[in-house]
This record gives C-alpha cells, structure tokens and sequence, in this order.
C-alpha cells in the first residue's frame, strides 16, 4: 500500500536539516567544478593542437539526452592535497556508464587538462575499479587516452606495481567477450603504450596520436639514437606499419565518430533481451529527501519514509514489522524492477540480523536485488544482547550478504559503523554499486565513542596502577580522538580514497539506482562469446 508520510516539511526542524544537507550537496558541486576549471586552464593547448578538451570528447562520444552515471567523481579528493581549499578531486580521469550508439559502455576519459593525464596512485585505483565495473557488468569499455604517463612527481614503487593490474584487465575484457576500444587522441608513452596494444580496436587522430615505450628524448639518452616522436609512435605510422591502428581519424570528432560506429556494429544489444516495466513515481517527492534526513546520524528519522521518496507509487510492503524493528525490511518496486530494501532505525540487534538474514535468503530465491541504505552505528553490544547470540546470529546477516546472488546495490545515507557496516553490504563486500551521500560517515565507530572507549581504558588503566587521573590529559586525548575518527569518518576523506564508487546528491538517489538496476539485469541477460586468450593483433 501507498505509504502515509508523517514528514512535516515546514518548520525549524526540517529546513535546517535541509539547508545543512543542501550545503553539503553544494560543497560536492563545487568540487567538481573546481576539477573542471582546472582541466579547462589547458585549453589554449587543446586549440593550438586542433583538439576537443576532455569533457568535450565525452560529449561528443556519448548519445544526446541519454543519462550517464559518473563513478569515482571524488577520487583523491583530500589525498594528494589534503587541503579542503584547494584539493581537486577526479584523478585525472572522468570515468563513467553512458550509452554510445545506443549500447551502454563503462567510459575512460583520460583528463590531459589536469597535469596533462599523468597518473597517480588515485588515478590507477580509480581506472582499476572502472575495469572491475565492465567486467562484473559486462559493458563494452571506450578509453579516450591522453596521457603522459605516471606522475613522476608523486611517484611510489606501488603505482607501478598497480598498475599492471590495467593491462590485465584490458586482458581479461578481451578474453570474456568484452571489446575494448581505443581512441588515440594524444601521447600514450611507456607502459601506457600496452592499452592500445591490448585493445580490440584502436582509432588514431593524425597528428596528435602518439604510442610508444619511449619518446625521442629518452631514445637519445638511452641508446644515443636521434629520432622523433612521429616515427616513433606517430598514428600514421601504426596504421601503415605495426598495425597497432585499425582506423586513422582526421581528427578528435573524427576518430569519436568511427568509435561511435565501431560500438554500433557490434550488435550488442542483440546479446540481451532485457524487458522494461512500466512504472509510476513516487507520490512522495524525491525533493523532500534534502530535509527529511538529517546531516547528524545521532538524530533519528524512520527509514521507511526515504524508501517511500524513491519506490514505484511510494508503495512499500512491510516484511515482519514488529519484530527486530529497527531493522527495516521492505518489498518495492524501482522503475518497475521488484526489489528488497533493507534500511536501519537504529542499530541491529539479534532479532533484526535474523530477520535480515530470512529476508536476504527470500530475496536470493526469488532472484530480486536487494538495496541497503546504511544508517547503523553497528551490531548491538551489552551482556543481554552477547546472551542472546549476537554474535552468531550477526554472522548469519554478514554470510547471507556476502553469499547472496542477486545483484546488490548499497548506499550510505548516514551512518555505518563497525560490523554493521558489513551486516550493510559495505566496501569490502563486493556491491553491484555503492554509491555515498555527502552527509554520510563510515569507520570502525564514531569519533565520540572512539574517544568515550579510550578514556574508559585510560581510567582503569590508572585505578589499576593506583595512580590519578590526569582530567587535563584526558580531555585533551578525547579532542584529539574524536577528531581523528570524525576526520577520516568523513564522506569527503572516504569518497576520496575510492571507498565507494561515488558520491551523490541524496535527490537523485531513485535514478541512481535505477540506472544501476537497469545495468545489473542487462549483465546478467547477456549472452557472451569469451575465448581463451583475448584478441591479438597480428
């Protein structure tokens, strides 16, 4: 039945939920901005060169008016610089799901207006779970490459060793039936020049397109050889020689073109049948998301009133209300797709895991994917709760999530702690997609209850050895933790560390997920034809 809101949307309480999650939202925006205008201070570059700018070869390559689903957005966000005032988050790369000629593709944009595409560790992280994407999704994987390599400046004997894990997946793709087409728009040099080799297509722009393991410098200094970048490595070159080009473009708009039609002569979508459900919207506004969940996790709200702002006709059906109750369980439907929702009022205590636990196992035999929307500071603890089998009955949840077949989508729209995180379909469990709210938090546990467990230990410490309690020490001690926690709880410091797969405004939370349903059944309807060893060029 239509869920009935008891939302009030007018008051104190409700617009400054709003303004604060909304401020949020904005600080998000102006990070993306700010990678933008970064890119685009390089413009002078792409026009003496005759080249579309990054953001210019997406629009370009994708097909007008049709979504697409930006991942990683904050990627070294408070990474290489920690400064909230200047830190540009991105990596150097735009990494999303679009569709090209109809076909939905996991996209690689190499961003050469950002230290001209060079990689750091962010930047191979953030490539790495692109490739995981194509491949979990079955999605043909386009990369625009630009790019001078890795960043010398910030360089670590781990980046290398990661990076390797590019080249094996390009592998990999190729080798499951998924083509991997390049556009060569610029320098690819040095290990960068094995993902042309290890594509199924690659397209190159005269003039600009470059691959090679060394440009004319380096060959001079290594060999004494005095050559230049365009017998090297220069496009023409690969089309007439090693035949590591299949198609010579006249330009950037020329070579995004040819990629266009390369994808539409793949017949991929002939490949999966996916049926699409008709479906209503919410009843509820999505719109009032922005006030009915509060920025502090300690404030509590019912779960099922965001449920109802992102389901089919705001219609939920309520699996076993009234037992584990603060663990929600729901039945919906998204852009007409059937779904379990599971979200928390509260943190879960052993009748919500064993609930959990049936639902997941329901939810497995029906062949329905399950949405976690995480806001639980963990399992709960305390002698009643540790007799009552919290802990077998928590493992239960946490085997049942980790085991369970049915595509998985996670967000984190407040908080999610400790093992309840894990309960929750977190990080380390392998979500079709997990995507995070701005307001969210994410650690071991709370910055205040860090602080609150350290003093405890410090006091017993000190009764023990007979000694007395330094009050001066022990709050500056509680200051330091606390934030220490909240500082690394934080969904800027976690987003950027690539502990998701992006941030989102909490608005667009019914799209979002929607896109990534659409995305799950196309992957598992379709049909692959993998072979041993990938594509070889000849």
């Amino acid at each position: 039945m239509t869920f009935r809101s008891k939302l009030v949307t007018s008051g104190e309480s409700y617009d400054g939920d709003r303004a604060a999650m909304l401020a949020l939202v904005d600080r998000m925006r102006a990070l993306e901005a700010r990678a933008a205008a970064k890119s685009e201070e390089r413009r002078p570059v792409f026009d003496r060169r005759g080249q579309l700018s990054p953001r210019e070869r997406l629009a370009a390559l994708l097909d007008p008016g049709m979504p697409f689903l930006e991942l990683y957005n904050m990627a070294s966000c408070l990474v290489d610089d920690p400064d909230p005032d200047t830190t540009v988050p991105g990596a150097s790369a735009i990494i999303g799901i679009g569709f090209v000629s109809g076909v939905r593709c996991l996209v690689f944009i190499d961003d050469s207006g950002i230290n001209a595409g060079s990689s750091t560790a962010m930047t191979v992280e953030k490539a790495l779970g692109g490739l995981a994407v194509a491949l979990k999704q079955k999605l043909p994987f386009v990369h625009c490459v630009e790019s001078a390599g890795a960043n010398l400046m910030t360089y670590t004997v781990e980046l290398w060793a990661r990076g390797g894990g590019l080249f094996g997946g390009l592998a990999k793709l190729s080798a499951r039936g998924i083509p991997v087409i390049t556009v060569l728009h610029g320098a690819s040099t040095a290990g960068g020049a094995y993902q042309p080799g290890l594509s199924d297509y690659v397209i190159g722009v005269k003039g600009n397109g470059m691959a090679m393991l060394a440009g004319a410098a380096l060959v001079k200094a290594a060999t004494g050889e005095i050559s230049d970048d365009t017998t090297l490595g220069g496009a023409e070159m690969h089309a007439s020689t090693t035949g590591l080009v299949e198609y010579l473009a006249e330009d950037d708009a020329h070579g995004l073109e040819i990629a266009r039609a390369v994808i539409a002569g793949l017949n991929w979508n002939d490949h999966a049948q996916v049926t699409r459900r008709a479906h209503a919207e919410p009843v509820l506004s999505p719109d009032e998301i922005a006030g009915l969940v509060p920025v502090d996790y300690r404030k509590p709200y019912d779960m099922r009133e965001l449920a109802a702002r992102i389901v089919d006709g705001s219609v939920l059906r309520d699996f076993k209300p009234g037992y584990g109750a603060a663990t929600v369980c729901l039945q919906a439907s998204i852009y007409g797709q059937a779904v379990g929702i599971i979200g928390n009022n509260g943190p879960i205590n052993p009748d919500g895991a064993t609930k959990a636990t049936q639902f997941l196992q329901l939810m497995d035999q029906a062949g329905s994917p399950v949405v976690f929307l995480n806001n639980t500071t963990g399992f709960m603890v305390g002698a009643d709760y540790e007799q009552a089998g919290m802990i077998k009955h928590g493992s239960k949840m946490i085997q049942a999530v980790q085991n369970l077949r049915s595509p998985k989508i996670s967000l984190y729209v407040g908080a999610s702690f400790g093992a309840g995180n894990y309960g929750m379909c977190g990080y380390a469990f392998e979500p079709d997609f997990l995507f995070t709210w701005p307001n969210a938090r994410t650690g071991v546990m709370g910055g205040e209850q860090a602080a609150t467990t350290m003093e405890e230990v410090a006091r017993r410490t000190a009764e023990r050895k007979g000694r007395p309690v330094d009050e001066a020490r022990l709050a500056e001690q509680r200051a330091r933790i606390t934030a220490h926690f909240d500082r690394q709880s934080d969904a800027f410091h976690t987003s950027g560390r690539l502990m998701d797969q992006g941030m989102i405004d909490p608005r667009d939370s019914r799209r979002v997920i929607g896109f990534c349903l659409q995305t799950c059944a196309e992957a598992r309807a379709r049909r692959l034809r993998p072979n041993t060893f990938g594509v070889a060029r000849p």
